[in-house]
Order: structure tokens, then sequence, then C-alpha cells
């Protein structure tokens, strides 16, 4: 499962993800100190409790372009459940969230119990 906005993320070419998002958010001014609170916590949470991927590239030199994107696992209801509830403070604010599910997230370079990382096949909805 993946949360994407149908704004286009500069540096992977793909929808925007809901963290990118909450940035542009936070940085329009636009954001309330409560709900600018509400997503520090959130996101507090996903530092707290899921890995941070090592790998964004299919190539393992240095520098390399990250254009792989983050999926969750269908069986990480934790981590569903919390990103729900951060699209809900982006959605209060106008930005539309869809959730989109594929078996084909493309060429995975990173896995761990609640996500994958993957750069995607032509033809995976991302």
């Amino acid at each position: 499962m993946r949360f994407v906005t149908h704004k286009k993320d500069p540096r992977s070419g793909r929808r925007q993800g809901l963290f990118a998002a909450a940035r542009d958010l936070r940085e329009s001014g636009r954001l309330s100190l409560w709900d600018e609170q509400r997503l520090d916590a959130l996101r507090e949470w996903f530092a707290d409790n899921l890995p941070v991927p090592n790998r964004f590239s299919v190539s393992a030199r240095p520098n390399r372009k990250s254009q792989a994107i983050s999926w969750f696992k269908s069986t990480s209801k934790d981590s569903i459940a919390h990103i729900r509830d951060y699209a809900a403070v982006l959605e209060e604010y106008g930005v539309l969230v869809e959730m989109i599910q594929t078996a084909r997230p493309g060429f995975v370079v990173y896995e761990d119990p609640y996500q994958i990382v993957a750069y995607p096949f032509a033809d995976t909805d991302t």
C-alpha cells in the first residue's frame, strides 16, 4: 500500500508521498500550531516504530539518484493506521490523498517486516 497525493515529486518523478506533502504544507505557513504538533507527533511515531531504509536506489554506489519508493506491507496495521491519521490532517488542508495497492511494486531494493522500497516497473501505478 502506498498513500500519495496527485502532485509529482521532483526527486522520484512519481506522485508525492505524505511526508513530502506535509513538508510542503508546513513550508507554506498554512498549518495551525495544533496541526503542526499533530503531524510532529505522528512523524515521531514513525521515527520510533518504522525502520529507516538503508537504500533507495537500484545501485549500491554512493550518491546515486534515489528513485525507489516506499510501500507499506498490508500486514503493517499500526503503520497504516498512523499514516491514515497523517492523511486526515493533510486532507483538512485540501490535500487530496489516495491509497494505491499493487502486488508488483517493482524491483525491491529494501525490505523489512513493515515496508518495501522498490524501483517501480514501467506499469506500476505509483
